[in-house]
């Protein structure tokens, strides 16, 4: 990105923990659910709609020639996105009914914001503890996201790659540094609106949705930071292990 800033130590830039007022013109784009594809989701995306009937994973498999845990991570993220409905098939004989994927257009994006926003000032109007409370929620989301996965990480890098998939999937558009890969730069944001209205709500439910997902995965979450509104086109985030 060529607006990107150099990172800067978290003891120079106000982290979530204290930074709760937006400035004009920092911070990234509002999220798409389509923009933001990489090119192999993509390509499931155009296979889907290129077909007439709706496809099981396997069928996918091979018409995109992908590998079947690549295939069934990026519906997962295109059912999570509304960009693809997932249904049972009919029951054929023994054994639980294949799955069968259709793509959709985004029907509701929108919804989805206006309730996220509606939750945010809800929480920023009656909790006693809004930073904490909003942090709790982030936990469950993760828990509840995490369930619904067969990702498995060996070790804090994995984990740390398994998050960096999951804020893809739900459309932050991550960055990652290759030279210091626990600096990740968020360039969109899915609740842009709502995080510019209730950042100490919306924000702090991001972190506490990366904070859970390294639970999840066994790593210690301890050093993991949000930084929203960091600079042009970018919130920041830290993902341990920072030896890294």
């Amino acid at each position: 990105m060529g607006d990107k800033c150099r990172w800067q130590s978290p003891t120079t830039i106000p982290s979530v923990e204290n930074n709760r007022r937006s400035v004009s013109g920092l911070g990234p784009r509002p999220g798409s659910s389509e923009r933001t594809l990489s090119p192999s989701r993509r390509a499931i995306l155009e296979t889907l709609r290129g077909q007439p009937e709706p496809l099981t994973q396997s069928a996918i498999e091979a018409l995109t020639q992908l590998h079947e845990n690549t295939v069934r991570e990026h519906l997962i993220g295109l059912v999570r996105a509304g960009l693809a409905h997932r249904y049972a098939a009919e029951p054929s004989g023994r054994g639980r009914p294949a799955w069968l994927y259709v793509a959709t257009d985004d029907p509701g994006a929108s919804e989805y914001a206006a309730l996220a926003s509606a939750l945010a000032s809800t929480i920023a109007r009656t909790s006693s503890n809004v930073h904490d409370d909003a942090l709790e929620a982030g936990l469950s989301w993760a828990e509840e996201l995490l369930n619904e996965r067969a990702a498995q990480a060996r070790t804090p890098e994995q984990a740390r790659a398994h998050v960096v998939l999951l804020l893809d999937d739900l459309g932050f558009e991550p960055r990652q540094d290759e030279e210091h890969p626990a600096e990740v730069d968020l360039t969109r944001c899915p609740l842009l609106a709502a995080a510019h209205r209730h950042p100490e709500v919306v924000c702090a439910v991001h972190l506490g949705l990366v904070r859970g997902a390294l639970q999840q995965f066994g790593v210690d979450p301890g050093g993991s930071d949000l930084v929203p509104f960091a600079g042009p086109g970018t919130c920041r985030l830290l993902v341990p292990p920072l030896g890294n």
